[in-house]
């Protein structure tokens, strides 16, 4: 069994795109906009797993605080410092094990996003 995607639904759709376009590095694998929906999948360069953002004008008070997605990056120092730099609110980097490093961060939607 393969996990095949994760859903996001937002109030705030361009916004949560561009997060993780930019921050995430994934791109659009599937684009629903141009048949009328307003939803996308986005992947990495091997598209295995995808996230899917969906628009619910409602999406804000239902909440995404009980979910957290994680992804490895090169650097989590330098990924830490462009999120500071672009104004996201970051945590402190933890260190539960000498080589683990990560910090997290939160999505336009609501998302705790983690960075390793």
């Amino acid at each position: 069994m393969k996990l095949l995607h994760i859903t996001i639904h937002t109030d705030n759709f361009e916004k949560e795109i561009t997060f993780y376009l930019e921050y995430a590095g994934l791109h659009i694998t599937r684009d629903m906009r141009p048949a009328g929906r307003e939803m996308v999948f986005l992947a990495d360069k091997d598209g295995d797993t995808e996230i899917e953002i969906i628009y619910d004008p409602d999406a804000h008070s239902a909440g995404n605080q009980n979910l957290s997605i994680g992804f490895r990056t090169d650097d989590p120092d330098l990924k830490r410092e462009e999120m500071l730099q672009c104004g996201y609110d970051v945590t402190p980097m933890i260190t539960p094990y000498p080589h683990v490093r990560f910090f997290f961060t939160t999505d336009p939607a609501g998302v705790r996003v983690q960075f390793m």
